[in-house]
């Protein structure tokens, strides 16, 4: 069956996606074409187990983030960029249970939990929207104008996600399992106009304010797992999984491009960002100060560079630095720190 606006028809065919289930009028769900070999594991029947995997690996690299996130205590946009990937990893233990289908599909929690699922997913994107608009300081960053704008309003866009999931699924306010154009527009159409716009915006922001061009190559290689992601999953879905005779299939290599595209999202984030030392707290980034009164010199012999008294250097400078780049006037065969015998 060909593609349709507003029709699962085409896209449940080649990829098995969470809502299938739910949707078409036999009752049974909408079905792939192919689909990835299930395991069964302490008679329990798992579904899609390789992209599981990819779901607890974005878990971890998740987490990861979030910690050197937090760790830029003056980065701008922290408190913000944090929120989208709090809501993408409570989306990704989610959608665990529900790939897997440890959840049966047809239980009532299947339906709730699967719109919950399309809630966060409308939430993440949005987020990831608002956070585009930060760098250009619309409303400071930190504070609660910024923070409760990005907060209230994505708890009102999962709202709308979700209650149109669960029209479509019920069949209620003018939506149907056959009538899924709502669902339709809410989890395909949205996601990539957040993205465009999202991307647009970042380019400005980089052309308009940074000397520095290299973030442009994050948003490129960003939207290009995206891209691939979507492509993989509803283009050829069916094609990659008769290739590699179901043991993965389009879910998978989707599930894996998104957690790249996440992850371009925090590294152009983190290049973008620089973090104010002086007012860092607990930053691991140590300062070493040289006070010796020996130091204040250049030194006329060797090729030592000497720092004044009271100069200050990273801990990287010190660590790559060389002792015998110390050397005190007149003594230039002592280093700094001494070798060799020396008496006080």
């Amino acid at each position: 069956m060909g593609f349709s606006f507003g029709s699962y028809s085409s896209i449940c065919d080649e990829v098995a996606m969470v809502v299938c289930p739910l949707l078409g009028n036999s009752g049974l769900g909408l079905e792939p074409v192919c689909y990835s070999r299930n395991v069964e594991i302490n008679k329990t029947i798992i579904f899609q187990p390789a992209t599981c995997f990819i779901h607890i690996a974005a878990l971890v690299m998740t987490a990861i983030m979030v910690y050197h996130i937090r760790s830029k205590y003056t980065a701008v946009g922290r408190k913000e960029i944090v929120l989208f990937f709090y809501l993408y990893a409570i989306s990704e233990v989610l959608v665990i249970f529900l790939d897997s289908a440890i959840v049966p599909t047809y239980s009532a929690a299947y339906l709730y939990l699967t719109a919950v699922y399309v809630g966060l997913k409308t939430a993440i994107f949005w987020c990831l929207l608002i956070n585009g608009f930060v760098g250009f300081q619309f409303a400071e960053d930190g504070t609660p104008k910024s923070l409760w704008f990005l907060r209230l309003s994505s708890v009102v866009l999962f709202g709308i996600g979700m209650f149109v999931s669960i029209a479509t699924f019920k069949g209620i306010a003018g939506m149907s399992p056959t009538k899924q154009t709502g669902l339709w527009i809410v989890e395909l159409i949205f996601p990539l106009a957040c993205v465009l716009i999202y991307t647009v915006s970042q380019v400005l922001l980089v052309l308009r304010t940074l000397d520095d061009r290299w973030p442009l190559g994050d948003i490129t290689f960003g939207l290009f797992f995206f891209a691939a992601g979507l492509i993989l999953m509803y283009g050829f879905g069916e094609e990659v999984c008769r290739a590699v005779k179901h043991y993965i299939d389009g879910t998978f290599f989707g599930t894996l491009c998104m957690l790249l595209a996440v992850m371009m999202v925090y590294k152009y984030w983190d290049s973008i960002t620089k973090e104010d030392l002086e007012f860092s707290v607990g930053s691991k980034q140590a300062v070493w100060e040289v006070k010796d009164a020996g130091f204040g010199t250049a030194s006329s012999e060797g090729d030592g560079t000497m720092l004044g008294a009271g100069s200050a250097m990273t801990h990287d400078s010190f660590r790559g630095t060389s002792p015998s780049r110390f050397q005190g006037p007149g003594k230039s065969n002592m280093a700094y720190p001494p070798v060799g015998n020396y008496s006080h």
